[in-house]
């Protein structure tokens, strides 16, 4: 048997052990449609008892010593390494990755769990001064029970690095998986911490449609809820937790610009750029949405870049070597050729793309736009690089800040000049030299505005502060004199 074998999560979900479920959730390979197993699927019912038993066990968990907890992450991360081919696997034939990003993606999971592993030892709360003759701490305590919703493109690791760090901190975990990817992004984090030695009852892995979304959402035990994925869906997320008082933690859309200032190398800036845009099919949040190009340089980048693109081979990567994969459905595939098509219909010209190839979208090239066009505007999710020039840093920066979006901006070029122009935008993130994604475990990730509710992941400071409360505590020698 291997370590996914389908005889253990077959037709089940996890919630104190696996349980049969009289709903079954289809596991499809999007390159070719096929069924590659059955999960069982939540029901808004099992999240509530799996919610209170999670609160049950959270306590015990919480009072486990640092030490116990750290060597559960650990243990985590070392089962991730010799287990990642197989994990791998998974990610090419469910999330439709190639090759190299599961194996990226695989590798952020194992540093995540070992950058959690320092958490339990990291100094959790401070001595204040007080007027009165006593001791004041604020002191960081767990939050409790944390609800993850995440999403299907980096299935693994966008879940992941709200679990190992809610894990670490004390807290207890209810897990739903999007419903595309519930073993890359469920099953495989359900069986990784199983066999890490996590006790039972600590964490839930509830696959479900969105009314399983919104039953771990507004479970009482639920006190922070760690949400991944579009705009819309998370807006709706962050105002029911408001209404119930809890803390919604938002990592959003973006729709991302990389700025090329003049004088930057072309053909490094080009390389760049295909790789913002065309990673994983586009299908990031941090994808490189839009290329800002000084008019100076703007055609010989673009045909720099339309050459990338042509270059790129689409198909199956479970069976081919190819650069792109498959786009996660067909609904997903139709819209973006529906932005494409849109742009295209208000005077956008393609060059090269702009075609359905199979389950996946030709690496696609866009120019002759304005800035008020669909695939400008819109965050597209998908392999599509739209291009227009700017003139000066003054007009670059206010083309950047003019979207709803502010996740991530790489600007590629002179320096001084990417840092006077980083001071001038708004941003979660800005890469000089780089292109718009990156990340790394011990680095803040998050975005601003309508990309989300700021840096509440990665990095000691961003975990402690999203995974527990913080609790005043103040101790005198002997009970205190009141005037009563």
């Amino acid at each position: 048997m291997t370590f996914l074998d389908s005889a253990v999560w077959g037709g089940k979900f996890c919630s104190d052990g696996w349980r049969h479920s009289p709903a079954r959730q289809p596991v499809t390979e999007p390159a070719t449609g096929d069924r590659l197993g059955t999960v069982g699927a939540a029901t808004a019912e099992d999240v509530d008892r799996a919610a209170a038993r999670a609160a049950e066990a959270q306590r015990a968990w919480a009072a486990t010593s640092p030490q116990r907890r750290a060597a559960v992450l650990r243990r985590a991360g070392e089962l991730f390494t010799e287990h990642a081919a197989e994990i791998e696997d998974w990610l090419v034939r469910e999330a439709g990755s190639v090759r190299s990003k599961a194996g990226f993606e695989t590798g952020l999971a194992i540093g995540e769990c070992f950058e959690c592993a320092a958490l339990p030892a990291h100094p959790q709360g401070e001595v204040l001064t007080s007027e009165d003759a006593r001791w004041s701490l604020a002191r960081r305590r767990p939050a409790g029970v944390v609800g993850v919703i995440a999403p299907f493109n980096f299935p693994l690791v966008l879940g992941l690095r709200s679990v190992a760090p809610a894990l670490a901190l004390g807290n207890a975990v209810l897990l739903k998986p999007d419903p595309r990817t519930a073993v890359s992004g469920g099953v495989v984090v359900a069986r990784i911490f199983e066999e890490a030695g996590l006790p039972a009852g600590v964490l839930h892995l509830l696959p479900g449609d969105g009314a399983v979304g919104r039953a771990v959402v507004e479970a009482p035990e639920v006190r922070v809820v760690s949400f991944t994925g579009s705009t819309p869906v998370g807006r709706a997320i962050g105002e029911r937790a408001g209404r119930l008082l809890k803390r919604a933690h938002l990592e959003l859309g973006g729709n991302n610009a990389l700025v090329v200032l003049p004088g930057a190398d072309v053909a490094r800036a080009a390389s760049a750029g295909a790789f913002g845009s065309y990673l994983h099919q586009g299908q990031i949040c941090m994808t490189t949405g839009r290329h800002l190009v000084h008019e100076s340089l703007v055609d010989e980048y673009t045909a720099a870049l339309a050459a990338k693109a042509d270059s790129l081979r689409v198909g199956d990567p479970a069976r081919e070597d190819v650069a792109l994969g498959p786009l996660i459905d067909r609904g997903q595939l139709e819209r973006v050729h529906g932005i494409v098509t849109d742009s295209v219909a208000a005077g956008a010209k393609i060059a090269p793309g702009g075609e359905i190839d199979g389950a996946g979208y030709r690496a696609t090239v866009l120019t002759g736009l304005t800035t008020d066009m669909p695939a400008w505007r819109e965050e597209i999710f998908g392999p599509v690089a739209p291009v227009v020039s700017f003139s000066t840093a003054e007009e670059a920066a206010r083309i950047v800040n003019d979207s709803e979006y502010g996740l991530s901006v790489g600007i590629l070029g002179d320096v001084g000049t990417a840092m006077r122009l980083a001071d001038r935008i708004d941003s979660g993130k800005v890469h000089i030299n780089e292109q718009t994604v990156s990340d790394e475990p011990n680095a803040p990730f998050g975005g601003v505005k309508a990309s989300g509710t700021g840096s509440r992941f990665g990095g000691p400071a961003a975990n402690v502060e999203a995974f527990t409360e913080t609790q005043w505590l103040t101790v005198r020698p002997d009970i205190a004199d009141y005037p009563f």
